[in-house]
């Protein structure tokens, strides 16, 4: 067990954990009418718990429900007595009086406590797990001795891997006040338990304490107000910044007793987490969620990091990126431009940083050559990055608050559908420091707020031109619109603010990619997960062309999205001196090719099978396949493609019209390289990535693709009545001209 000297500072951390609490409140054990248990939720639990006892680590569990478990018992014990009583008594009102006492909250436990614990063992014993009863009352923990057989037992327990289950022995306890919420009849306090589980925690030097409770965790304000925010990390020295709600469904001690507890073992060097272990999408994998160091509940900590938190940052770009959209065109050209000069003027201090990293990564030795040379920056490439936002400066003029549809819906009744930002987005970027002032200067050109998230390779380059960007923004007041997330937010926490975050726009690996699209809670990811691109070489092909096509595709740059992975050819190619000019070529260029399978049936001594044609090599090697037409290959590709890029060869124009109308991938190419699907060769200035998706943006992403559409409608006292049957107005679905002047400018006639 980790040496307890203190709590985990950061949530990550949490992987650590070797000895876990978890405390289960009542309302999380019992159904929603107290009578009886949820045993759905339960199972999804034990289950949880099982699991992490089973990796290693030596999980308690301070339970409640004893009670619930038992009113249900008796509850059909006292109708079935009633009836019987009803048949040899005719007084009711003697009746009346004995029915109460017998749901006494001590009796209830009674009852109850062994079918809970039958209960928690035939769940535990599914997952070969052993379980042992602890039942407890406050003066275990005031007696020394007690305190000291209490903490034998269970740490004996542990060490023979099973799994203590403990509860306040609330058949002799002191009653609690009654319990208004439930008509009177008396329940087992929840702060009794948070008090219990803080107290066993500490006495047992746990590394973690889950509490889980039906509500998210902390808020800064009562639960269900407009504008309570759920707090992600809580400092001891914030506890007078917050205001408490009412109490929980079931119990007594609400979530000022949690807090209490909480900070009360957290002082005593055990973290905690608050959260909710009722809401059916994420019962099932709460606790795990919690070990794992994902953002779930309310993480209470020490130690307060000194920058704002990603929500925090979120909210600060937020409100500067409206000021920003609200900005005149020039004035956002200018913030670019002097960001481009910025770039240029201050090579030194970003060539410098740069250095940083790239030894930083060579020392380690973790980087593959290609990361290190997209990590790698120089002072032509920092030049050539002005040259770019200089670029986007200039298409910056025309993005923002453009009309592109104006219809006359009637008289004095005009509508105009204009471009507006999309929002705020999330950009993820690993090793290429590049893309920081790309991104930023087509989000201030578009108007859009940014929060960047960057490799932890690039930290110090990142850091530099980010406080460059800010440092441009300044120049019209909008210097947080652009944020830089520096604490140690894990992608998949960053992918869940689906209340605050619009667009996620992922830069790097195909896997990066793949795992942010499965992250992503409710926000839309734009992007490929895939560059699977094909060459087909046609039977009618010129030499030359396809010589020429073939290599600067694959080999160019191996790495890149749009660099091909699939060769097909032609059967009539094959054995022709075309085909073994393009073997040679790519022998020359050390490629190395996996034929497909029916390249293999054409061949005596193939070279290795491709073990798939779905496969993005994303390096010198590349699969090579033959097919019978043009429309082989359309299906081939269909079949096999991410809808990326794909090139026919040919010299035959009807061939190769049919190919690119009816292939359907995001860029397709006649006679040209599959190189070609790049931002800035389609002059864009600069892209934020290649799209295959089927809606918003698709194929290289520049300034049109941060943008979206909003209408906006003039009226003079209009309502729908008066187009109604009754009415004395008609529709006139007129079109007029986007050039026609804007309101207010228009003249006369």
């Amino acid at each position: 067990i980790r040496g307890h000297g203190g709590s985990f500072a950061h949530r990550r951390e949490l992987r650590q954990a070797k000895r876990i609490v978890v405390k289960l409140g009542s309302a999380v054990v019992t159904r929603g009418d107290e009578c009886g248990l949820a045993l759905g939720r339960l199972a999804s639990i034990v289950e949880q718990v099982a699991m992490l006892q089973n990796q290693g680590r030596e999980m308690m569990i301070v339970t409640s429900g004893a009670v619930a478990f038992g009113k249900q018992r008796l509850r059909h014990e006292i109708l079935l007595s009633q009836s019987v009583r009803q048949a040899l008594h005719s007084g009711q009102s003697q009746l009346k009086d004995m029915s109460l006492p017998v749901l006494e909250a001590r009796a209830c436990a009674a009852a109850g406590q062994s079918g809970l614990m039958a209960l928690y063992e035939a769940m535990f014993t599914q997952y070969s797990t052993c379980t042992a009863q602890v039942l407890v009352t406050n003066l275990d923990f005031h007696d020394d001795q007690k305190r000291q057989n209490l903490n034998s037992t269970l740490q004996e327990l542990l060490r023979m891997n099973i799994v203590p289950i403990i509860n306040t022995n609330d058949a002799v306890v002191p009653p609690p006040e009654p319990n208004s919420d439930l008509q009177g009849v008396n329940v087992i306090s929840i702060k009794d338990n948070d008090s219990l589980a803080a107290r066993l925690a500490v006495e047992m030097r746990a590394d973690l304490l889950i509490a889980l409770s039906d509500v998210e965790g902390l808020y800064n304000s009562p639960p269900g107000t407009d504008d309570a925010k759920l707090i992600d990390i809580f400092y001891p020295g914030d506890q007078q910044s917050i205001t408490y709600g009412t109490k929980s469904r079931v119990g007594l001690g609400g979530m000022e007793a949690k807090v209490k507890a909480a900070l009360w073992a957290l002082q005593g060097g055990t973290s905690v987490v608050i959260a909710n272990g009722t809401h059916p999408k994420v019962t099932g994998h709460v606790i795990t969620d919690i070990v794992e160091g994902k953002k779930v509940g309310t993480f209470f900590s020490e130690i307060k990091p000194a920058g704002p938190s990603v929500e925090e940052q979120t909210e600060l770009a937020r409100n500067c990126g409206r000021s920003l959209a609200s900005l005149h065109p020039d004035q956002r050209s200018e913030i670019i431009c002097r960001l481009a000069d910025l770039l240029t003027e201050r090579k030194e201090e970003i060539l410098a940083a740069n250095k940083m990293d790239m030894d930083l990564a060579v020392s380690a030795g973790h980087l593959p050559p290609a990361m290190l040379k997209r990590l790698s920056l120089s002072p032509s490439k920092l030049g050539s990055l002005a040259i770019g936002l200089r670029q986007i400066a200039v298409a910056a003029q025309d993005s923002v608050g453009r009309v592109l549809r104006r219809t006359r819906v009637a008289p004095s009744l005009e509508l105009e559908q204009i471009t507006v930002p999309i929002g705020i987005l999330l950009v993820i970027f690993e090793a290429r420091p590049d893309c920081l002032p790309q991104v930023s200067a087509l989000a201030i050109a578009s108007g859009n707020a940014l929060l960047l998230k960057g490799g932890k390779e690039a930290a110090n380059t990142n850091r530099v031109l980010h406080q460059l960007t800010q440092e441009a923004l300044s120049t019209h007041g909008v210097r947080e619109a652009v944020q830089l997330v520096s604490t140690r937010e894990e992608v998949e926490d960053l992918c869940r603010l689906d209340k605050l975050i619009d667009l996620i726009i992922p830069r790097g690996s195909s896997q990066l990619v793949r795992d942010i699209q499965r992250a992503a809670k409710g926000i839309p990811v734009l992007g490929h997960s895939e560059g699977i691109c094909h060459v087909y070489v046609d039977a009618e092909a010129c030499v030359d062309k396809v010589i020429k096509i073939v290599r600067d595709s694959k080999c160019d740059y191996p790495a890149a999205c749009n660099a091909m992975e699939t060769l097909l050819i032609h059967r009539d190619v094959l054995r022709t001196p075309l085909f073994d000019q393009i073997i040679d070529m790519l022998r020359t260029e050390r490629v190395k090719i996996h034929a497909g399978p029916r390249f293999v049936s054409y061949l005596t001594f193939s070279p290795s099978e491709a073990k798939s044609l779905r496969t993005e090599y994303g390096d010198l090697e590349c699969c090579l396949e033959v097919v019978d037409s043009m429309q082989e290959a359309v299906d081939h590709i269909h079949k096999y493609g991410s809808s990326h890029t794909d090139v026919i060869v040919t010299e035959n124009e009807d061939t190769a019209e049919q190919f690119l109308q009816q292939l359907d991938s995001a860029c397709v190419f006649w006679n040209a390289s599959s190189r070609f699907a790049d931002g800035y060769r389609f002059g864009l200035g600069a892209e934020v990535g290649i799209s295959t998706a089927r809606i918003h943006a698709r194929g290289p992403v520049g300034l049109e693709g941060l943008l979206t559409t909003k209408w906006v409608l003039r009226g003079d006292g209009h309502t729908a009545a008066d187009f109604s049957e009754n009415g004395t107005m008609k529709y006139l679905h007129e079109n007029l001209p986007v050039s026609q002047s804007l309101p207010g400018q228009r003249d006369s006639n």
